[in-house]
């Protein structure tokens, strides 16, 4: 059953909030960038003067060609998904008692990727630079096809759920928004989330980030500096992600929260045009940092990303080993704490409270906001626009954040009131 953490009120307005305007925003950021020169006013001066008839006019049509590349991509990841060889995975015990399990494949796909894309282009078998030409009706399918795709997850919640993860709590908005089913697959192998999520979103990233300076180089006859900055970045990123995707399968997005809009639309839609947005705003806004400035945004990103990764590399180190390792030198600082499952068993978990976990209880979101702001300054100040997945990554990982401690709390109880009278920050360490 699907449960909220905010009031009744709060939750329907920001669901309905977010069906009704998250598709119309990704045009129109598409939009402000490409053909508005990044100016968010003179967007809002377009539809002050033409109102919702501008808006469609502007918003593409879905062509074949978009259409083409979409199916050729999703179709290329899936047969990666499911043709490479992986280690044999365990997720997390979920609610119910399940555990599923994965192929852990996914950096061999990122450079299986990564390699076909550059090798297609090198060879002048296909241009990068027409997904960027075409970029606007991209986006466009994949906001009506993603929604299809989510109605379809809806429906196979229903008739025929994967596991006993599943489930309807009577609201179909609710049920829509958040997903049914936990853990949905196709057969016995093809995970959906894991696709949706790592495969196409997360891959996606990689990819377009690739193609815009590609398009920066096509354009100009050299890559700036600051799309350079960006492109390693981001690259460095996705590299980190799909080195540590197996740890991934055993955050909120993959083992708590249901597929539905929520996830599976936002990683097949939000993810490649929101994510990525720095680095097209850099396709026609080419920035010459100078080589010291550069090389300061460069490694400060880097270090924000390795921190990132050290955080969850050493959660994911104490749980392997059962709190039996070492923590910046010592003995790891616990908690044993028990909880039930709506099974009625008893399980016992091991909550970390030293290292960067003492720090906070979610300090690992501090050095991911940063990497976001560290690839997306090299754009500098001109424009706000770039800088609005910043913001949006701040809002979102603070609401996890809340949303995970409401959830620990209500699965530890008394547990966790000790674990935050420990660590008594939520995200950053003497402040929040």
């Amino acid at each position: 059953m699907a449960a909220t953490v905010h009031s009744p009120i709060v939750t329907y307005a920001s669901m309905l909030s977010l069906l009704a305007f998250c598709p119309p925003f990704v045009i129109l950021l598409w939009y402000t960038m490409v053909h508005q020169d990044g100016s968010v006013i003179q967007t809002c001066s377009f539809l002050w003067e033409n109102g919702v008839e501008g808006l469609i006019n502007i918003w593409p049509r879905p062509t074949a060609i978009a259409w083409k590349i979409i199916f050729c991509y999703g179709a290329f990841e899936a047969a990666l998904q499911l043709l490479l060889p992986g280690k044999r995975v365990e997720g997390p015990i979920s609610p119910t008692g399940n555990r599923p399990v994965y192929k852990a494949n996914g950096l061999a796909a990122y450079f299986v990727t990564l390699s076909t894309y550059l090798g297609l282009w090198w060879f002048g078998i296909f241009n990068p630079a027409i997904v960027y030409d075409h970029l606007g009706e991209i986006f466009s399918a994949l906001i009506f096809g993603s929604l299809v795709f989510c109605v379809l997850l809806y429906v196979k919640g229903h008739v025929a759920p994967s596991s006993s993860d599943s489930g309807s709590c009577g609201n179909l908005i609710i049920d829509f928004y958040w997903g049914m089913e936990l853990y949905p697959r196709i057969g016995k192998n093809f995970d959906i989330k894991v696709f949706t999520n790592c495969r196409f979103g997360m891959m996606s990233w990689a990819v377009l980030a690739v193609t815009y300076c590609i398009k920066q180089y096509e354009i100009n006859g050299k890559v700036s500096d600051s799309m350079l900055v960006n492109t390693i970045l981001m690259l460095v990123y996705v590299t980190k992600f799909f080195w540590w995707e197996a740890g991934y399968w055993n955050t909120m997005d993959i083992a708590h929260d249901r597929a539905g809009f929520y996830i599976c639309w936002g990683c097949l839609v939000w993810v490649p045009s929101i994510y990525t947005s720095p680095g097209m705003y850099l396709v026609n806004h080419p920035v010459q940092l100078g080589t010291q400035l550069a090389i300061y945004i460069l490694v400060a990103g880097c270090l924000c990303i390795y921190i990132n990764y050290d955080c969850d590399r050493q959660r994911q180190e104490f749980r392997r080993t059962n709190g039996k390792c070492s923590v910046w030198g010592k003995a790891p600082s616990k908690i044993v704490a028990t909880y039930t499952t709506t099974a009625g068993e008893t399980k016992t978990s091991l909550l970390l409270t030293s290292g960067w976990w003492g720090l906070a209880r979610h300090f690992h979101y501090v050095p991911e906001i940063s990497s976001a702001f560290f690839w997306t300054v090299p754009a500098l100040f001109n424009n706000f626009l770039p800088y609005f997945y910043v913001i949006f990554l701040t809002i979102l990982l603070f609401d996890r954040a809340k949303r995970d401690d409401d959830r620990c709390r209500s699965k530890y109880g008394k547990y966790w009131k000790l674990y935050c009278e420990k660590v008594k920050y939520r995200i950053i360490p003497g402040i929040y």
